[in-house]
C-alpha cells in the first residue's frame, strides 16, 4: 500500500510504501476510493489535538471498497462500497455507550487520529463502524458526507427545530447543511470572513437567504446558530444574533478560547452547547436524509501525493466545499 504519513507537528506529510494491512477479528479492509480532508486533520497536524498515534495516516472521511474481511465478518460484505467516519470504535460497555451516547465513550478509537485513516490506498476499519454507501455515486462526492455531513447533521439536531438558522464558517460542513436546511423549509443565514464575497455568493447559490460577515448582525433574530469556524470570538457574536431562548451550537472538535463577555449576552435563556463526535444512529438518520434531499457536494480533487497541498489550501481558505484525496 501507499500512504502519506504524519510524523511530527509542523512537518509535511511524507509518502511511504508499506505491506498491505490485514483485518483482524471484526474488521474489514478497504481499497480506498476517496478521502475528504477535514479541518480536524489540520488540528492534528498543527498540534491542537494532543496525543495522536505516531506515525499516523490521517483521514477520517473514507470511502472505499471492502476487499478483505477478518474473522467474524460476513464475507458478503466483500466488493461493496462503505464509508468510514471519525468515530471508529467504542467499548460498548461504559455508561455512555450503554445509554445511547456512544459519541462520548470513555475509550474510543478515532479514525485518522488514534488509528490509521484514509490518506492511503488501503485502510482497516471496524466492520460495525463502516456504513453502506450508494454504489452508483461518484466516490469523491460521498466522502465529505462522512464527517462534514455527519457532524453538521448532529449539530442541526442540537440546534432544534427553529426556522432561522445561522451558519458561521461556510466550509465543507455548512455547504452540506445549508442544502439540508433548504430542503426542510428552513431559512439559512450564512456568516463568512469579512470581505469573502466568493464564500457569500457560494452560500446564496446553495439557498441561503442572507450572507454577510461573521461580525455582522443578521437582518432578523435567529432561532439557532451553528459555529463551524474554530474561532472562539464567534460565540458572543452568535449569542447576540439569536433570539431570546435561542441556541448556539459549537460544531468543531477544537476552538480558540472564548473571550470574556457580559452575562447579558447569554441571559434570556439562550443556550450554548458543543457537539462531540457522532453516533452510528446519526449515520442511519443522515444518509437517507441526504439522499432524499438530493445533496450535491462541491469538491476539489487531489492526488494522494498532493495531500500537503490539500491541507494548505484548506488552511488558507482557498476552497469552496471540500478537498478530497483520490488515491
Amino acid at each position: 500500500m501507499k500512504a502519506m504519513i504524519f510524523e511530527k507537528s509542523g512537518m509535511p506529510l511524507s509518502p511511504v510504501e508499506r505491506p498491505d494491512p490485514l483485518p483482524g477479528p471484526g474488521e474489514i479492509r478497504l481499497r480506498v476510493e476517496a478521502c475528504a480532508v477535514c479541518r480536524t486533520d489540520l488540528h492534528i497536524v498543527d498540534g491542537d489535538l494532543p496525543h495522536p498515534k505516531l506515525p499516523l495516516i490521517l483521514g477520517h472521511e473514507v470511502v472505499g471498497i471492502v476487499d478483505a474481511v477478518g474473522p467474524g465478518v460476513d464475507r458478503a460484505r466483500l466488493g461493496h462500497r462503505v464509508g468510514v467516519p471519525w468515530l471508529g470504535h467504542t467499548c460498548g460497555t461504559c455508561r455512555y455507550c450503554s445509554t445511547g451516547a456512544e459519541n462520548l465513550c470513555d475509550t474510543p478509537i478515532f479514525t485518522g487520529y488514534t488509528r490509521d485513516g484514509g490518506f492511503a490506498t488501503h485502510t482497516v476499519a471496524d466492520a460495525d463502524f463502516a456504513f453502506p454507501l450508494d454504489e452508483d455515486a461518484a466516490p469523491a462526492s460521498l466522502a465529505p458526507l462522512l464527517c462534514a455531513g455527519l457532524i453538521g447533521w448532529r449539530s442541526l439536531k442540537k440546534a432544534g427545530d427553529g426556522e432561522r438558522i445561522g451558519l458561521y464558517g461556510f466550509g465543507a460542513a455548512a455547504h452540506i447543511l445549508a442544502q439540508i436546511c433548504a430542503w426542510q423549509g428552513r431559512r439559512v443565514f450564512a456568516f463568512t470572513r469579512r470581505g469573502d464575497a466568493q464564500a457569500q455568493r457560494f452560500a446564496m447559490d446553495l439557498g441561503a437567504v442572507w450572507a454577510g460577515a461573521s461580525d455582522e448582525m443578521p437582518p432578523e433574530p435567529l432561532d439557532a446558530a451553528i459555529i463551524f469556524a474554530p474561532v472562539g470570538a464567534l460565540v458572543p457574536c452568535a449569542l447576540r444574533a439569536v433570539r431570546k431562548g435561542g441556541r448556539v451550537v459549537c460544531g468543531g472538535i477544537h476552538m480558540s478560547d472564548i473571550p470574556a463577555m457580559p452575562y447579558a449576552v447569554l441571559w434570556e435563556e439562550r443556550k450554548l452547547a458543543s457537539v462531540a463526535n457522532l453516533t452510528r444512529q446519526d449515520a442511519h438518520e443522515f444518509f437517507p436524509t441526504a439522499s432524499a434531499a438530493g445533496i450535491r457536494t462541491r469538491t476539489t480533487i487531489y492526488g494522494l501525493e498532493d495531500a500537503n497541498r490539500a491541507l494548505a489550501d484548506l488552511r488558507a481558505g482557498r476552497l469552496d466545499g471540500a478537498a478530497v484525496i483520490v488515491p
